[in-house]
């Protein structure tokens, strides 16, 4: 319905009207739930919440909602909205459990909440090691692990457990990060340190040489833990989010101190087994090369010749003899296209291994 072209409504008429509009939205999205409730009786009821849950169903839907969206609300809102109705309606079932990088109030936590909604029971792990193994344990359903940052590069610690997880790539999150100074204090005279995660710190190294020349940087191993020590001193500041200063009780002494406006961090959804294409997929391998001129060359030529964009290439130590290195390849398509089949099969005759890490959706928002 065109509201600009009706009548003008006064202000009860209004409020009447939206109170019946919420009334149609909440049949609808009871009426969505019991057809999920269906879904799930289809499956076996003796089926756990992770064998309800199929990402690349999730991604269709989503990409239907932003080709459906004419406004006003944002693409970015829209997705957010139905993302929370899913959520809801697959925790009919059981509640995911999705483990991160914890404590409370970190990045992961906020991408976990990005991509599965807040229907969910969060794990909160000590280390992306424990992440893995929590998920590899079958203790969590997924886990959700940093995997780079447009500034800052890839975190190492999550990508060298690939080369020895069973474990596969599920999806993608990159979320939109915003780094704050956090601290007890309202004054920025007083900070004499400042803690934060290693990837945090670079990100802001220009404003922290500008505004905090003689501060020490201390890194820790998350901005949560960051936080949580920083409310224990008035000399002490913590890079973070802001959600972190809610959970830890800090003040904001300066806002958005990133040093690239645009600055995302880009996250792995990882679980125990590959899913179906979504229609719109990347696919992750590792592979290392037999110690040989043009070994590279010869790798990656399948993939060139049947016409896969490569979207990212990354050498890493093997741990297997020194100087030794795997590559971490990503190129566009799904595991089960023809195209990327055929390219993996050549490419496997040339290299020493191929192992395919994930075929999964790529990340809509």
């Amino acid at each position: 319905m065109n509201v600009e072209q009706e009548t003008p409504l006064n202000l009860a008429q209004t409020r009447a009207r939206i109170d019946a509009i919420d009334r149609e939205i909440q049949q609808l999205i009871a009426e969505r739930a019991r057809w999920a409730q269906q879904v799930g009786k289809a499956k076996g009821e003796l089926k756990a919440a992770v064998d309800y849950y199929r990402p690349e169903r999730e991604a269709q839907v989503l990409r239907m909602v932003v080709d459906r969206n004419a406004g006003p609300l944002s693409n970015e809102e829209m997705v957010r909205l139905f993302r929370e109705i899913m959520s809801a309606c697959l925790a009919q079932q059981e509640p995911l459990k999705i483990g991160f990088l914890g404590p409370e109030g970190t990045f992961s936590q906020q991408a976990v909440l990005k991509h599965f909604g807040h229907s969910i029971q969060g794990l909160p792990l000590a280390t992306i090691d424990e992440v893995f193994q929590e998920v590899a344990a079958g203790n969590a359903d997924f886990g959700v692990v940093p995997i780079e940052n447009s500034s800052e590069g890839t975190v190492n610690s999550s990508l060298d457990l690939f080369v020895t997880s069973p474990l596969k790539i599920c999806g993608e999150i990159e979320l939109r990060v915003h780094q704050h100074l956090l601290a007890r204090t309202a004054r920025l005279e007083d900070i004499e340190r400042v803690y934060s995660h290693p990837q945090s710190l670079g990100q802001c190294k220009a404003w922290l040489r500008a505004n905090l020349p003689k501060a020490e940087r201390i890194p820790v191993s998350s901005n949560a833990e960051a936080a949580r020590r920083a409310r224990n001193a008035d000399d002490a500041a913590a890079i973070a989010g802001e959600s972190a200063a809610h959970v830890y009780g800090l003040k904001v002494l300066a806002r958005e101190i990133e040093d690239r406006p645009d600055n995302t961090t880009r996250f792995f959804v990882i679980g125990r087994e590959l899913f179906p294409a979504s229609g719109h997929d990347k696919t992750s391998l590792l592979m290392s090369v037999k110690d040989k001129p043009g070994a590279l060359y010869e790798l990656l030529t399948p993939f060139a010749d049947q016409g896969l964009s490569m979207t990212k290439i990354e050498s890493r130590p093997a741990r297997t003899g020194k100087w030794e290195y795997v590559f971490f390849v990503e190129i566009e398509g799904h595991v089960e296209d023809a195209r990327v089949s055929a390219a993996i099969e050549l490419a496997g005759a040339r290299a020493a291994e191929v192992k395919v890490l994930g075929s999964y959706p790529v990340a809509l928002l």
